[in-house]
């Protein structure tokens, strides 16, 4: 082998040279860098679980969310169903507490009147008998005394009475 150019025990010496070099490589730089591969790629799965477990609490979160959000606008309108209920409420006893106060003042109005009508009808009445007297005092050219001037009175006033009814 000499003739082609190779010589033995430079070969040898080479392979021997390249066997410890790979044997020393692989012990010092292979076995360190493969586990530091693997961590970095358990660390990478790691990171990746956390993430797919942190959009799952997102999405558990925002349902949560949306749930709470219904809720909230569901209570919200019970909440205003109850307002108008109570508004109305308010609205038919303020109503109710006019209509009651207006039956009051009617009906002492209409008391005021009975009593202004009975004591205007009282003041007629003895406008009239003082006006019936003097007539009678003039007619009669004298004095009656007041027995006689109340019967004589009332006795009038039930015939005008009597023709009013008829």
């Amino acid at each position: 082998m000499e003739s082609i150019g190779i010589n033995w025990q430079l070969l040898v010496a080479f392979l021997v040279n390249f066997l410890v070099l790979f044997g020393l490589l692989t012990a010092i730089l292979y076995k360190p860098v493969l586990k530091m591969l693997d961590e970095r790629q358990a660390k990478i799965k790691e990171s990746l679980e956390q993430a797919e477990k942190i959009k799952e609490q997102m999405s558990r979160s925002e349902e949560q969310i949306k749930a709470a959000v219904v809720a909230a606008r569901k209570e919200g309108q019970v909440i205003i169903a109850q307002a108008s209920q109570i508004a109305e409420k308010i609205k038919e006893e303020a109503k109710d507490g006019a209509r009651q106060e207006a039956d009051v003042i009617i009906n002492k109005a209409r008391a005021e009147i009975k009593l202004e009508r009975d004591k205007s009808i009282a003041e007629l009445r003895s406008e009239f008998s003082n006006l019936t007297v003097l007539a009678a005092e003039k007619v009669i050219k004298e004095s009656l005394d007041a027995q006689k001037h109340l019967k004589l009175i009332n006795e009038v006033l039930d015939q005008s009475n009597t023709f009013k009814r008829n």
